[in-house]
């Protein structure tokens, strides 16, 4: 769903898809980035059925009035900017494993000196 997510916004941004397919595309995304549910998670069962069941149908009415050319490229797109931003997240765990890493060191370090 992510990556179907990602390829909305991109597919909203191209100049070649539908004007409705783009005022559909950012109220699907909008409500699926949003805190703020139709009904709310605190509910039981209920809670969760609007995003199990609301974001893929509307998501999927928006892909029927785009172009299955236009979303193909627009998937492609949002592969390759999910593999780009996961790299750059690698990164940061990294980084920040290393500091944690290096702060244990030096307080184990002081400790038994």
């Amino acid at each position: 769903m992510k990556k179907e997510v990602t390829a909305l916004i991109i597919a909203y941004k191209r100049n070649d898809v539908p004007i409705i397919a783009k005022i559909l595309a950012i109220i699907i995304v909008a409500y699926a980035v949003s805190p703020i549910d139709l009904i709310p998670d605190f509910i039981p069962v209920l809670g969760y059925l609007d995003d199990i069941i609301l974001i893929p149908l509307g998501i999927t009415l928006v892909l029927k009035l785009i172009p299955k050319e236009i979303m193909e490229e627009c998937r492609e797109e949002a592969k390759k900017e999910i593999d780009k931003k996961s790299k750059i997240g690698m990164l940061g765990v990294i980084l920040t494993l290393a500091v944690w890493g290096l702060v244990t060191f030096t307080i184990i370090k002081a400790y038994f000196k």
